[in-house]
């Protein structure tokens, strides 16, 4: 299967700058595979949708103000740093920018010497290793010298950067924001909890691997960047629960999905508390194991995440879904509009 068949014409113009002012205001494309068809709503009409019995699952994580701007302690020359992950204790892989000026002891300090860092190793593709030092705990310092990391398609300054943060945002450690679930409010949630669906969270923390483009030709060659994840044994239990009695599992965005598939598919369809690294890549021809629905965000052409939502239904369908966003002016990417995709166990 090549990378070029999930390709499509997307005007500029509808690439979302900015996140509208009520987070359930946007619009919803309900892209029904089962009964091949497609209705257009607004994304508060979701509860509608959602049946006593169901299961909603969230990813809890919390976005960091990853993208800090520094000087180097030598040279006084700035020095851009964008957090990726951490490694253990204060050690963080890091994407540094300009990376030339970066070698192994090159000291930067952020904030008039309020947090420094240190860079002790050199990855193989650019990255490097830093080790900080600072006083106090260090998402404090982080929260207060740190900008939101915003996706390389937005241009416009965010003014209030907890919109580019869930309402249920509680584990700090992502790069991006699950921005399927940036669509709740707590009222909305709370509506849900009262239908008799069951709301679950996972974490997964969101790498700038999911903005990288594909840059190979077949899809079989294409190496999936890796991801921490966790699961509760709450949460397995209740999904488990759901499934036995026959609700439906709808999951909030691909990281959610990349979660529960990846557990599903270590415990043989069982779920079980876990945590770990997935770099689980879902494309047409993958059987799912836990999910049958997925609400999520329009995404970039040629991209993994518009391959897993075509393997929950297919590539045409979901690509005319596309077609149909366009043609009716939705707003694309993370600040966009959203989509309810029943899939064909649906």
């Amino acid at each position: 299967m090549r990378v070029e068949d999930f390709d499509f014409d997307l005007p500029e113009e509808l690439i979302a700058q900015t996140p509208l002012l009520d987070r359930t205001s946007s619009k919803l494309l309900i892209a029904d595979f089962p009964k091949n068809m497609y209705t257009h709503t607004h994304f508060s009409d979701i509860l509608g949708e959602l049946n006593e019995g169901d299961c909603l699952v969230l990813n809890d994580t919390k976005v960091m103000p990853a993208r800090l701007m520094g000087v180097k302690e030598e040279t006084g020359a700035n020095v851009e740093v964008l957090l990726l992950t951490q490694i253990e204790g204060d050690h963080w892989e890091t994407l540094v920018k300009p990376a030339k000026r970066v070698k192994v002891g090159t000291t930067i300090t952020f904030g008039d010497g309020l947090l420094r860092a240190v860079c002790t190793d050199i990855k193989e593709h650019g990255g490097r290793i830093f080790h900080f030092e600072y006083k106090g705990v260090f998402f404090e310092v982080l929260d207060q010298l740190g900008e939101m990391p915003l996706p390389p398609y937005i241009h416009e300054k965010l003014e209030d950067k907890d919109r580019y943060q869930t309402v249920y945002a509680k584990e700090q450690g992502s790069a991006a924001a699950p921005t399927a679930g940036l669509h709740f409010t707590d009222g909305l949630l709370e509506d849900i909890r009262a239908k008799g669906v069951k709301i679950a969270f996972v974490t997964l923390h969101v790498g700038l691997g999911t903005f990288r483009p594909v840059s190979v030709d077949s899809i079989d060659d294409h190496e999936m960047h890796s991801e921490f994840y966790r699961i509760s044994q709450e949460t397995a239990n209740t999904i488990n629960e759901v499934k036995k009695a026959g609700g439906k599992i709808v999951a909030v965005g691909t990281t959610s999905t990349r979660t529960l598939e990846t557990v599903a598919t270590k415990f043989n369809g069982i779920l079980q508390e876990d945590s770990g690294w997935t770099s689980i890549f879902i494309y047409p021809g993958y059987e799912f194991k836990c999910i049958d629905g997925m609400i999520t965000n329009f995404h970039l052409p040629k991209s993994t995440l518009v391959m897993l939502v075509s393997a929950l239904t297919s590539k045409d369908f979901i690509l005319s879904a596309y077609q149909e966003a366009i043609d009716r002016r939705y707003r694309f990417f993370s600040f966009g509009d959203a989509m309810f995709i029943k899939g064909r166990n649906y």
